[in-house]
Formats: C-alpha cells, sequence, structure tokens
C-alpha cells in the first residue's frame, strides 16, 4: 500500500469521525481544517502516485466534506439542520464507502515486486522478431507471417532514472483484467507498479559474456508475468529472453499499436482429443516449440550483429537453457531436443509430443506444485475417478482415461531426464500460479485456491534458488547443491522421485 494513498483513506476515517462524534456546534473549524489536510493528501497522492479507480470512494468522500465544511465555515448564518434519517443515512453510507475501499484497498493492492538478490543490476529491452518462413494460423491474423514479442533482461551497468514500470504496456492490462473475469478497468493500477529493471541500459562489461536462457509463459499468461524470475537470473549473470507466443497470451501489444489477444485456450478442453497432431495438443505445442527455435535463431544473428543490439558478443550460446510455467514448462521440454539447449526447466506443465519419441535424456528439472504432484501420484497408484470427481473438475471419464495414459508416458519422460542429471520435486502448500508474478496481484487469489497457502515472497524465493542452483549447475558449472536432495533452509520442498 503506498503511503499517500494510505494518509488520505485515513484522513478520511477521521473526517467521518470528527463528524459524528463532535456536536454540531463544535464541527464547523475541525472538519474544515481536518477537510483542508484530506484534500492536500488527494492532491499529493494524484501528483506523486497517481489515482486509480479502488479510490473513487476516498475522491469523493474528500471533495464532498471540502464543499460542504467549506460552506458551513464561510456562511455568515448558523448552521441549518438536517433530519436525523437523512443524516444518518449519510452517515451509513460513507461508513460503507469506507468498509469497501478498505477491502478494495487489500484486494488490489499496488504491489512491489521482490529485488533480484544477485550482484548485477539489471538491464531490459523488447524485440519484435517476425519469421517470414512461417505462416500465422492462429487468430485473425492467419496467413500472414508469425510474430512474437521477446522481452530480454541482463546484467547492466548501474542504471540511471527510473525502473521500467512492471507492465510498459498498459494497454493490454484491461485484457489481463478480462482474462481472470474481472471488468476491464480492475488492474489499471498495474501501471503503477515498478520492476527492478533499467530500460535500454547498457550490458555489464563484468564478464565477456553470459549463458542465454529462453522462457516461456503458460496459456492467457504474458511475458510480463515472468518479471521476478527473469530478473532474479539476470542478476546472478545470464540474459534472459521471455516470449510472447502469439495468439496463446491474454494480449500482446506490437510496436504498431496492434493488440493480440489469446485464441488457443480451448484446444485443451476434453472437446478436443489433445494429443492428435491434426487438430490440437500437439499442433499447438509444435507451434510454441517452433517460436523457441526461431527466437534462438535470432539472437544468434543478434550475436553476430546482423541484427543491430548492444548485446551484441554478450551471449554464450554454447551454454543455452530454457525454461518455461504450465504449457510454456511443455515447450520448454520439447525445444530442449534442440542440440543447442543444454538443460531445461518446467514449471509445472504436462508435456506434449511425446509419443513415437526417445526420450530427452539431458538433465531436467521438473518442479511442480502440490496439486500437480498429487495428480501424478493418483496416477502411480492407478486411482479410479468417481462420477462426482469428474464432475467437479468438468471432465469426462474419456478424457481423464486419455489424460492418465499420457500422464505415464510423462513419468517415464521424467524418469530418464532424472538418470540424465535432472530432478522432479514439489513445492508443498504451492499451486499453479505460485510459478508466476499473478501470486502477487492479489491475496484474494489466495483465498479462491488460484494460488496456494504459501505466501507469495516465499514461493518466489524458493522457485529462484532452485532455477538457480540448477542452471548454474549445468551452464556455470557451479553449485548444485540443492538439486542433490532436501535441504533445511527449504522445507517446503518435496523430493519425488520415489514416485518415478
Amino acid at each position: 500500500m503506498r503511503l499517500f494513498e494510505l494518509l488520505l483513506f485515513l484522513s478520511n476515517i477521521g473526517l467521518f469521525a470528527l463528524t459524528v462524534l463532535l456536536k454540531k456546534g463544535q464541527r464547523r473549524i475541525p472538519v474544515f481544517v481536518a477537510s483542508g489536510i484530506a484534500t492536500l493528501l488527494l492532491v499529493i497522492h494524484w501528483t506523486v502516485e497517481g489515482y486509480r479507480v479502488q479510490l473513487l470512494f476516498p475522491y469523493c468522500i474528500t471533495i464532498i466534506f471540502l464543499v460542504i465544511s467549506g460552506y458551513s465555515y464561510f456562511q455568515k448564518t448558523g448552521p441549518k439542520k438536517i433530519p436525523r434519517v437523512l443524516l444518518g443515512s449519510a452517515y451509513t453510507a460513507i461508513a460503507i464507502m469506507l468498509v469497501a475501499t478498505a477491502g478494495l484497498m487489500y484486494a488490489f493492492p499496488v504491489f512491489k515486486l521482490p529485488e533480484p538478490a544477485g550482484e548485477f543490476k539489471v538491464g531490459t529491452q523488447a524485440f519484435h522478431f517476425v519469421d517470414t518462413n512461417r505462416e500465422e494460423i492462429f487468430g485473425e491474423a492467419r496467413n500472414s507471417k508469425r510474430e512474437l514479442m521477446v522481452q530480454v533482461w541482463y546484467p547492466a551497468q548501474a542504471g540511471t532514472g527510473k525502473y521500467t514500470p512492471f507492465i510498459p504496456d498498459t494497454q493490454i492490462l484491461r485484457y489481463m483484467a478480462a482474462n481472470y473475469g474481472l471488468p476491464g478497468f480492475t488492474l489499471q493500477h498495474l501501471k503503477y507498479v515498478s520492476s527492478h529493471a533499467y530500460s535500454g541500459a547498457e550490458v555489464s562489461p563484468a564478464q565477456t559474456s553470459y549463458p542465454l536462457i529462453l522462457a516461456n509463459p503458460g496459456f492467457g499468461s504474458s511475458r510480463f508475468l515472468h518479471t521476478s524470475q527473469a530478473e532474479d537470473l539476470a542478476s546472478h549473470g545470464y540474459i534472459v529472453a521471455v516470449i510472447d507466443h502469439t495468439y496463446n497470451t491474454f494480449a500482446t501489444e506490437f510496436p504498431d499499436g496492434r493488440i493480440t489477444t489469446s485464441s488457443t485456450n480451448d484446444l485443451f478442453s476434453p472437446d478436443h482429443d489433445y494429443r492428435t497432431e491434426s487438430g490440437n495438443r500437439d499442433k499447438l505445442g509444435k507451434v510454441l516449440t517452433d517460436d523457441v527455435t526461431f527466437t534462438l535463431d535470432q539472437f544468434a544473428l543478434i550475436q553476430s550483429g546482423q541484427i543491430p543490439s548492444h548485446l551484441k558478443g554478450k551471449m554464450d550460446l554454447g551454454h543455452v537453457g530454457v525454461f518455461g510455467h504450465s504449457i510454456g514448462g511443455a515447450t520448454a521440454y520439447d525445444a530442449a531436443y534442440d542440440p543447442r539447449i543444454a538443460v531445461g526447466i518446467d514449471l509445472d506443465g504436462a508435456l506434449y509430443r511425446l509419443r513415437d519419441r526417445e526420450g530427452l535424456r539431458k538433465p531436467f528439472l521438473f518442479m511442480n506444485s502440490e496439486s500437480e504432484f498429487d495428480r501424478l501420484k493418483k496416477v502411480m497408484d492407478n486411482h479410479t475417478y468417481t462420477e462426482a470427481e469428474l464432475k467437479r473438475m468438468g471432465n469426462t471419464r474419456e478424457w481423464m482415461d486419455q489424460v492418465t495414459e499420457d500422464k505415464k508416458l510423462e513419468l517415464e519422460r521424467m524418469r530418464e531426464s532424472v538418470d540424465s542429471g535432472g530432478q522432479f520435486l514439489y513445492i508443498e502448500n504451492s499451486e499453479h500460479l505460485n510459478f508466476t508474478d499473478v501470486q502477487y496481484i492479489s491475496p484474494i487469489f489466495k483465498m479462491l485456491g488460484i494460488t496456494g497457502k504459501i505466501a507469495p515472497e516465499r514461493a518466489n524465493s524458493v522457485i529462484n534458488a532452485y532455477m538457480l542452483d540448477f542452471f548454474d549447475r549445468y551452464l556455470k558449472n557451479q553449485g548444485g547443491t540443492l538439486i542433490k536432495g532436501p535441504d533445511s533452509r527449504f522445507p517446503e520442498v518435496k523430493f519425488g522421485t520415489s514416485l518415478l
């Protein structure tokens, strides 16, 4: 909660208390002075912090009190008698508005992202890539070429000026709200949330080059919702490129102002045979994997100077990693078949394109939520879903049988990766969206079960620690202690290799 919006809210409570507690003849001067103070705080808040819709009631209360108290203070006649019923109704309305405001401020805070833990400052830059060799098959832009927005975070020299906003493309915030079933204006306050990266800063000269990590958001997500993970890795000496997979994000804004939205969300529903190459899951998976391959090609061109960028010559393309969340985690696994990619991490994502294909045989870390681990355990225990369970999940028995068959193959692939130096673990009290910055947007998400019981700050620190340890082990030949087994510093991390 920001300072001046909190002071404004408290001043409104003070105004209300003075009006209710003081007798009619004693209110005139104290309420007028308090109204002036509240108005001053409102002006400072709007100027320094910026307005937001969650504080609409305090804005109205402040102005109304200023007008009424000013009129009462400067008029020569005594105050007019207000009917008790009308006065009581006004007091009740103000009390309700203040309680509602407290709830809105709690539910939709202007939060702070965790600071990166590494020694490097962080810079960021967005790239717009067009794949002239691929036709777009999703959305309204079919038969045009596949376009991608890629956000890069990297070790930077000490920056100057302000940090870039958490979500600099503010036009997409209304689509983000709609993605979570909220009115379009609800999340506009996120434009005030700051990242810890400087836009366009020079790359740090502390090292001649830095390993490259490619990252992939999940369904209906965004590259910006992995900011805290990307910043932390960059602060530890990695160049991290997060890909907005066009038409698989809640919204992507391109340099010319075009905005694309998700058109792939229903492809994994029980209405589709998600395994078939001809229709759905694997067809989408191939597009996402090809996005990663294409992006890696573009960074090779940046490295050689064929695409102008201050990242030229700064990437160690002999040490490339990949990670992703949800279907982005599956994309990371599938993309890791590329011989240029050495290692990868899947954050709570079910795999695709596994049939008629040999195992990856590369170090790969599978980091799951407790819920996903429970689902995998049911597969190993040959759990039979009851009709009530199927109804609660909104799935058919045929669908669940298909998923169960694929989960068994996933477990086999996990086992092969663990045998090749990978690991399989889960985080207690976590849910699917704890692996993204969605967990910071509202504490209500925890109450609804969208995120787990684990505190967002703790979930983030645990995830970042294990991601860094794994990438350090295979991309820098250092670290690797956490992935060996249980650690007393992280008691919520449980290793699931016994399941394999």
